[in-house]
């Protein structure tokens, strides 16, 4: 086989970048990612190019912001035949392969089996694929066909089907109906480590496992949640948006319903979704082991990421959509092939970063027109280096067509159509963001600078078919009845 090197990319579904215990935290316990951490480099101040699954996993895949692939919300798709780092990395001599969900087409429960979407992961550049998702089990996927030969899927429908009945809030969802085994975290990374253990292919591998945790449903097998007691949990930012509230943020306070959430059930909520952040730790034990008894550790590029953040009842609302910290720190750590001492940088980097990173460990072509810059040299330079807690001047996020820009100082968010400015903080001396300084008059100066410079770089090639496009769609307008994917 050759000796260039492989590469794992684990990007996992809401895992917030202050839930693993190499991130600091006291109360998490996450041995594996911890492990990984041990052995590489953590990036404390990764930002997602999107609070929301489509547009953050279209970012990822593209090297494009959502102004210009178009993917706003979960009601668009991104063209497959457009920049694809994984094709590019394809060329390069990679076999390339995905196990668990992409959301590079749009889910739901009338979307088919997940077999019929293959083409179009084909096109992306993937030459394997076996895709699962939470909507499976109502369309169809390799999961679900799992589950059914073991008589499990009614089962777990009829879970599903209580849990939306009820809209129960995060704090009263019950356990997992499935043991540990059959979870479908647990499935995702036991399928890829079963292709670990079987390549036989004469290419580098290049192979992304993308399990569908901590996303919610908060539903860890039972003895996950007994890791954690409610009392040890530390508390959300239990204040309100502070006024003036952005119709984005205001949207998202009604959906989540947190109004009269109490301490007591934000604890329970934490300790549930901390739970599910440990039982993926643990689905991703099951692929390092299979790395480790494959001979594989000292050959092979480990990134492990997310798509997005989950807020936990963060200024009353849960899930994301909005580019409070909570949604926007992912966590990120790159272990190189072999290990290294372990560190953290602390400059602002982003998904395009990460495909930058990941093209240039396959020695494959950039992307044009990319804003990513590869993080391997910094990895590769260590902590000594004059750069190594250098990052980017500022980073962007973006959804359904609000933007957001962030330096060292201040974070802004402003509708990308009229520009108009609807946030404004200062990190360093507010980072839980309780107070809005968007009307302030002694910082029109910083909103200018932030138009004038950071939102025009950003948003002057925006794509405006594309945005007629997603306003045609359900998600322009979303549901606050339904359920945020």
């Amino acid at each position: 086989m050759t000796h260039r090197p492989n590469i794992v990319l684990i990007l996992s579904d809401q895992h917030r970048g202050d839930v693993m215990g190499c991130a600091g935290n006291t109360v998490a316990s996450t041995p594996n990612l911890d492990r990984l951490a041990a052995e590489g480099v953590l990036f404390r101040r990764c930002n997602t190019s999107s609070p929301l699954c489509m547009p953050a996993r279209s970012c990822l895949a593209t090297g494009q912001y959502p102004n210009q692939h178009g993917v706003w919300g979960n009601s668009t798709e991104a063209d497959r035949y457009g920049p694809s780092h994984v094709r590019n990395i394809r060329d390069a001599g990679y076999h390339t392969a995905v196990i668990g969900k992409t959301h590079l087409w749009i889910h739901g429960r009338d979307a088919g089996h997940s077999n019929q979407h293959e083409p179009a992961l084909h096109d992306w550049g993937f030459q394997d694929t076996h895709e699962s998702m939470t909507f499976g089990i109502w369309s169809g996927c390799y999961y679900a066909d799992w589950l059914a030969e073991r008589d499990r899927l009614v089962g777990l429908k009829e879970y599903m089907r209580t849990l939306g009945r009820s809209r129960a809030h995060p704090w009263e969802t019950p356990p997992s109906v499935l043991p540990n085994d059959e979870h479908r975290d647990t499935y995702c990374t036991r399928t890829a480590a079963q292709w670990i253990r079987n390549y036989q292919g004469d290419k580098p591998f290049y192979l992304q496992i993308c399990p569908s945790g901590p996303h919610p449903p908060f539903d860890s097998p039972a003895e996950y949640r007994e890791l954690y007691r409610p009392e040890d949990m530390p508390l959300a930012i239990m204040d309100p948006p502070s006024e003036p509230v952005s119709p984005q943020v205001e949207r998202w306070v009604a959906w989540s319903r947190l109004q009269s959430m109490t301490e007591c059930q934000n604890r329970l909520m934490r300790a549930y979704y901390y739970a599910k952040v440990s039982h993926v730790d643990h689905a991703i034990g099951i692929v390092l082991k299979a790395l480790e008894e494959s001979n594989l550790m000292d050959n092979t590029w480990i990134v492990y990421t997310s798509d997005h953040g989950e807020l936990l009842g963060d200024h009353r609302i849960n899930q994301k959509n909005v580019f409070y910290e909570g949604a926007l720190n992912i966590p990120l750590i790159i272990r190189p092939p072999g290990g290294s001492p372990a560190w953290s940088a602390d400059g602002l980097t982003d998904h395009f970063d990460i495909c930058a990173s990941l093209l240039d460990a396959a020695g494959a072509e950039p992307l044009d027109g990319s804003s990513g810059i590869s993080l391997l040299p910094k990895v590769q330079a260590g902590p000594d280096a004059r750069d190594a807690q250098e990052g980017k001047d500022v980073v962007f996020s973006e959804v359904q067509l609000h933007s957001m820009a962030r330096n060292a100082q201040y974070k802004m968010t402003i509708d990308s159509l009229t520009r108009q400015p609807l946030e404004l903080y200062d990190m360093e001396n507010d980072p839980t963001e309780l107070r809005n300084l968007a009307n302030e008059p002694s910082l029109r100066g910083v909103c200018e600078r932030f138009l004038n410079d950071y939102f025009c770089r950003l948003l002057d090639g925006m794509d405006d078919a594309r945005v007629k496009a997603y306003q045609e769609t359900w998600d322009y307008f979303p549901d606050l009845k339904g359920e945020v994917h």
